[in-house]
């Protein structure tokens, strides 16, 4: 009877570590680092291949990306500049990305989903508000100061917008090589050119309007 209960226990040890890789985050390196050479790439998979070790340089882990505003001139007043591991090749296998958002007064960022990555954001300058929305509808949201944090659970809808008087400026750090971006805006308005369809047509003008007509090129 005890080989028995300790035959089951090592299987049990076994299969879950088998299975914690495959239901956690980005997977383990297998080496000290391995800076992304995609522009090489001639095949399509899960990653990024390594750089030969001789070709490594210090220049692969440093980044310039998030050292200055993007432009807020736009419709949502704010800018979103997201570092993965296809431009920062030294967060190759690091399952780790970066991301720099800046917001101009009234300037809000539309909710969005990361489906691979949590993201915790950090207020740099002005004052924030940031949100999320669980999977029973409930929101979570607080105001933010200057250097104060705030944590978006992997997955969920979450959102954030200006609550000052000033422009505002977040870096946020992912758990993942390559988070992706699920937007709401995005899959409602975007790719087909809806949103320029809609300003275009009165209220009026929708009745008889067929999906296809309004959704499809």
């Amino acid at each position: 009877m005890k080989h028995h209960r300790l035959l089951n226990l090592l299987l049990a040890s076994l299969l879950a570590s088998i299975i914690q890789p495959c239901i956690g985050g980005d997977g383990d390196n297998l080496y000290d680092v391995c800076p992304s050479d995609a522009a090489n790439q001639k095949m399509f998979f899960n990653g990024y291949p390594c750089k030969a070790p001789s070709d490594v340089a210090a220049s692969d882990f440093k980044s310039s990306l998030l050292g200055s505003a993007g432009d807020m001139d736009n419709f949502y007043r704010s800018s979103v500049t997201l570092a993965t591991a296809a431009e920062f090749p030294g967060l190759n296998t690091l399952g780790l990305s970066a991301a720099r958002t800046d917001m101009d007064v009234d300037g809000m960022v539309l909710p969005h989903a990361h489906p691979r990555a949590s993201e915790m954001m950090f207020v740099r300058a002005g004052v924030v508000a940031a949100g999320f929305v669980d999977s029973t509808n409930q929101v979570f949201q607080k105001r933010l100061g200057e250097g104060e944090v705030f944590v978006f659970p992997k997955g969920l809808l979450h959102f954030c917008f200006n609550a000052g008087f000033e422009p505002a400026t977040i870096f946020s750090v992912l758990n993942s090589q390559n988070p992706g971006i699920a937007s709401v805006s995005g899959a409602m308005f975007g790719g087909k050119g809806m949103m320029e369809k809609l300003k275009a047509v009165s209220m009026e003008d929708l009745n008889g309007v067929s999906s296809v007509e309004l959704f499809w090129e």
